[in-house]
């Protein structure tokens, strides 16, 4: 995991000597928006934008899920990098279809030549302007729950109105103690910073589990937004955050309802086929040579995620 500086490509890690150790993650460096508005910059069109993903990460999971579940497939294209993490960061094994690069700092460099800082997936590259709209994966699901509904007939809506506050609530919740804080675990370079980490990971889960012993859904009584993005973190948890991360006193196949609401989710059509295991389990523990220096990826474990999920009694 690599950055740029000034355009030029630094195969160097997260600096955690300034932080005690902890794990901080930078914020995202291109915030623009899709609008169906008719003075916006960037104006939903089918065809008109390009999503990079990786299939092992959880931040762009979020994007190949939305774009499955609003009938996007067809109006905005993918290229999935390969899952291994290298020297130069993510790459393509095949040249992408935009500009035939290889290497994804090539495609931020074409946005901005003199980026400074991560690159990072997902990124949603607008073919007019020739530019990155975005690489933050919390806004542009927000895009594609709701922009393009003109253009895909779907009137789908996991940011409802009614329920906003509450899934902002959750969100804000989620995010820094289980999205965020599996990295927190798995990053930290003492200690201290593990062990908070680690503490505040399994308080969290430990509230979600109590929350959904009761709640068929994190925010309501159907699916949102907040549902999906605590998802692609659970759905990595036993296959990679426990022994990787060290995030090792329980796995979700250990809370009852938590393993039943991941299970749910996995099931929902098309979900299973924007979840990769293979790319999962081989980025982390080959790509992370600083944490699983000899690169040997684990066979298991089993995943039970096709049975009955029992939810349908909350």
């Amino acid at each position: 995991m690599g950055k740029l500086v000034e355009g030029v490509w630094q195969d160097v890690w997260y600096d955690t000597k300034s932080s005690n150790g902890k794990f901080v993650r930078e914020d995202a460096g291109f915030r623009d928006w899709i609008r169906n508005q008719p003075d916006a910059k960037f104006q939903p069109e089918s065809g008109r934008y390009h999503l990079y993903v990786s299939l092992a990460c959880p931040w762009a999971h979020r994007t190949l899920i939305f774009r499955k579940l609003k009938g996007l497939e067809e109006h905005i294209d993918v290229t999935v990098v390969c899952p291994d993490m290298m020297s130069e960061g993510w790459q393509m094994g095949l040249p992408e279809p935009l500009f035939g690069h290889t290497r994804l700092h090539q495609i931020y460099t074409e946005a901005k030549p003199d980026y400074t800082g991560r690159v990072t997936v997902p990124v949603l590259w607008d073919k007019k302007h020739n530019t990155i709209v975005s690489n933050e994966s919390s806004e542009i699901i927000r895009m594609f729950n709701s922009e393009f509904n003109h253009i895909t007939g779907n009137t789908d809506d996991y940011y409802p109105e009614s329920a906003r506050e509450l899934i902002d609530e959750w969100n804000a919740y989620v995010y820094p103690h289980v999205n965020n804080g599996v990295y927190r675990c798995g990053f930290a370079t003492t200690q201290e910073a593990y062990e908070e980490a680690y503490n505040h990971l399994f308080e969290s889960l430990d509230r979600l589990e109590a929350h959904l012993a009761k709640n068929r859904y994190l925010a309501g009584d159907s699916l949102t937004e907040a549902d999906w993005r605590l998802f692609t973190t659970l759905i990595r948890f036993d296959a990679v955050y426990v022994g990787h991360f060290k995030c090792n006193k329980k796995r979700i196949a250990d809370y009852p309802n938590l393993n039943g609401y991941m299970k749910e989710l996995y099931q929902v059509p098309g979900i299973k086929e924007t979840t990769d295991f293979y790319h999962i389990k081989r980025h982390y523990y080959f790509s992370h040579t600083g944490i699983n220096p000899t690169q040997v990826v684990p066979k298991g474990p089993e995943l039970d995620l096709e049975s009955a999920h029992g939810r349908e009694q909350l």
